[in-house]
C-alpha cells in the first residue's frame, strides 16, 4: 500500500510515494513490526491507497511545522517595521525636543507601535503576503498606535502629543508599507520560481479541484502548491486516472483526515462537492486539531470576496453572510471625489507629455490628433471617448476588410498585428498613452479612474444577462481586465473580472489597482 510524502524538491518536480511496508525513520516513534527502514520513495499509482492501513501505522502521525522560509520571512517583516518605527522616532524625538523637550513622548510612541501591531495582527503568519489584507492589518496597527498615543496624552496630561499623532505616525506609515512591498515582491519572485511555496491537500469534485489546481498555477504569487488530491471515489478526472491535472489522486475524501495528518500538509483546501455536510466537515476539522494544517473551505459563491462576505453566528449555526452590493452612499461619493480630484492633478501633471504625444501625433500624418468614439457607461448611457488617434484616419471603414482576421474574444475586435496602426500609435498602445485624454472624461464624471472596461455600444447589444452588470458603475480608465493581462484576455475571463470588480468594489481594492496599473504599462504587459 502507498502514501503520499510532501516532497521538498522545486515544484517542478512531482510528489513522491512511499511504500507503508517500507517506512520512514520518524525520530522517536520506532517503525511497526516487520517494515525495512527506508531513507527514499518509489513511485507508484494513487489507486492502492485506499486499502485498510494497519494501526501501528496511523500511529506513526507526521505533524507539519513552519518551514523554515517562513520564519526568516516574518523575521524579516518584523525587524524592518521596528527599524521604520525607531529610526522616524529617533529623528523626530531630536527635531521635536529641540522646540518642546518631552523624553516620554518618543517612548510612549515606540511602545504604542510594538503593542499595536502584533495585537492588529500586522505580523501573523497567515496575513504576510496574502494580498491586501497585510496592508489593511499594518494601517490598522499604525492607526491604533496613533489612537494609544492620543489616549496616552490625555491620561498624562500631555496635551502637546499632536506632532505624535499626526505627523510621526503617518511618517512611520510612509516607510512600513513600502518596505513590505519591497519584502513581498523578493517573495513572489521566489514563488514564481517554484519555491517558498506552501504544500496543499485540495479534496472535492475532480471539476472544482481542476479549476484549484489551474488557479494556483496561474496565480504563483499566492504561495499554494497542490501537491496530492482526494476524491469521493479516489479516481482522478478521467476514466481509470489516478491525477487530475498531473497531481496525483492518493485517496478518498473519508480517508482525507490520516493522510493530511502522515503528508504534511500546511493547507487543506475544501472543493465543492455532495460529500461535504456540515457534519462531515466538522469532523473533518476536529481530525486536524494538533496540526500545523490550515482548513480552508471554498464556498459556493466562488466569485463575491472582499468586505461583502461576513461569518456570524445565529441560532447556533455558523452562517456566510452575503451583503449586496452598493452602488450609491458615502463611500460612492468618496470615490467620485477622489476620481476628479485624480483626474485633476494627473492632467495637470501630465500636461507636457500630452502636448508632446499631440505633436507626435500631428506630425505624424497631418491626421486629427483626437479620436472621439462612442461607448456606454454607467446605466447604459453612451458617452463619447476621448483617445489619441493611433490608427490611419479611416480605420473604422477598414475595418470590415479585416473582420476574417480578428484575434479578439467575443464581441471585441482585436489584431497582434493590425495594418491601420501607425508608427507612433504603435507606441503609444504599447504603454497606453493613447488613453491619456480619458483623463478628461473622468474629470467631466462620465468615467472613473478605476472600473469596468467601457464597451462598444454593438457590443452591449451581445451582452448576456450577467455580463450586462457591468453597466451598474462607471467604466474606468484602468481595471481588473488592465492589470491581469490587457489584450491578452479572454472574453470570459474579461467579464469574470469586470463583475468581481463591480460586486466587490472597494477603496483599497481602487488604490492595489491603480498601483499594478503603472507596473504593467511600464512593463507594456497585454497591451496591442
Amino acid at each position: 500500500m502507498e502514501e503520499l510524502v510532501r516532497p521538498t524538491s522545486t515544484v517542478s518536480e512531482p510528489p513522491r510515494h512511499i511504500d507503508l511496508q517500507a517506512m520512514p525513520e520518524i525520530p522517536g516513534i520506532p517503525a511497526p513490526a516487520g517494515a525495512r527502514t527506508v531513507k527514499t520513495a518509489t513511485a507508484h499509482t494513487a489507486q492502492a491507497s485506499n486499502a485498510t492501513r494497519p494501526a501501528s501505522v496511523e500511529s506513526a502521525t507526521a505533524k507539519s511545522h513552519p518551514a523554515s522560509w517562513e520564519k526568516r520571512y516574518r523575521a524579516w517583516v518584523i525587524a524592518s517595521d521596528i527599524v521604520a518605527a525607531f529610526v522616524v522616532i529617533g529623528v523626530s524625538a531630536f527635531v521635536i525636543d529641540r522646540v518642546a523637550p518631552q523624553d516620554m513622548h518618543a517612548f510612549g510612541t515606540a511602545l504604542a507601535v510594538l503593542c499595536a501591531l502584533p495585537v492588529s495582527r500586522a505580523w501573523s503568519p497567515r496575513v504576510l503576503g496574502e494580498g491586501p489584507e497585510e496592508y489593511r492589518t499594518l494601517g490598522r496597527g499604525l492607526i491604533a498606535a496613533a489612537v494609544l498615543v492620543a489616549l496616552g496624552g490625555l491620561l498624562f496630561r500631555a496635551l502637546d502629543v499632536q506632532p505624535w499623532v499626526f505627523i510621526v505616525v503617518p511618517v512611520i506609515a510612509l516607510f512600513a508599507f513600502p518596505q513590505r512591498y519591497l519584502l513581498r515582491q523578493v517573495l513572489h519572485r521566489r514563488r514564481r520560481r517554484g519555491l517558498c511555496l506552501l504544500p496543499v491537500m485540495a479534496a472535492g469534485s475532480p471539476g472544482t479541484v481542476a479549476d484549484l489546481i489551474a488557479r494556483t498555477k496561474t496565480e504563483a504569487h499566492v504561495g499554494w502548491r497542490v501537491e496530492a488530491v482526494c476524491t469521493v471515489d479516489g479516481g482522478g478526472a478521467g476514466s481509470g486516472s489516478g491525477e487530475i491535472d498531473g497531481v496525483p489522486v492518493v485517496g478518498r475524501l473519508e480517508e482525507l483526515s490520516r493522510h493530511v495528518r502522515r503528508g504534511g500538509y500546511r493547507v487543506v483546501a475544501i472543493t465543492a462537492d455532495q460529500y461535504w455536510t456540515p457534519k462531515r466537515l466538522q469532523r473533518l476539522a476536529w481530525d486536524l486539531e494538533g496540526t500545523a494544517a490550515e482548513l480552508v473551505v471554498a464556498p459556493v459563491l466562488m466569485e463575491v470576496a472582499g468586505p461583502r462576505l461576513n461569518v456570524s453566528g445565529v441560532l447556533g449555526m455558523p452562517l456566510l453572510r452575503v451583503t449586496a452590493p452598493r452602488f450609491t452612499g458615502g463611500r460612492r461619493l468618496v470615490k467620485e471625489a477622489v476620481d476628479r480630484c485624480g483626474a485633476a492633478f494627473l492632467l495637470t501633471l501630465f500636461s507636457p507629455l500630452l502636448l508632446a504625444i499631440a505633436v507626435a501625433v500631428k506630425l505624424g500624418d497631418r491626421g486629427p490628433v483626437i479620436y472621439k468614439q462612442r461607448r456606454v457607461g454607467k446605466d447604459g448611457e453612451n458617452f463619447t471617448m476621448l483617445k489619441f488617434r493611433t490608427m490611419v484616419p479611416d480605420a473604422d471603414k477598414i475595418r470590415q476588410n479585416l473582420e476574417v482576421d480578428n484575434e479578439g474574444a467575443g464581441p471585441l475586435f482585436k489584431m497582434k498585428r493590425d495594418p491601420r496602426v501607425t508608427r507612433v500609435g504603435g507606441l503609444l498602445r504599447r504603454y497606453s498613452l493613447d488613453e491619456l485624454p480619458q483623463l478628461f472624461n473622468v474629470l467631466s464624471g462620465r468615467m472613473s479612474l478605476v472600473g469596468p472596461r467601457p464597451p462598444l455600444p454593438e457590443e452591449t447589444r451581445q451582452y448576456a444577462p450577467d455580463a450586462r452588470r457591468r453597466l451598474l458603475v462607471k467604466p474606468g480608465l484602468t481595471g481588473l481586465w488592465q492589470v491581469s493581462g490587457r489584450s491578452d484576455l479572454s472574453w470570459a475571463d474579461s467579464i469574470r473580472l469586470d463583475l468581481r470588480y463591480v460586486e466587490d468594489w472597494s477603496l483599497a481594492l481602487d488604490l492595489v489597482i491603480l498601483w499594478k496599473t503603472f507596473r504593467a504599462v511600464v512593463a507594456g504587459q497585454g497591451a496591442y
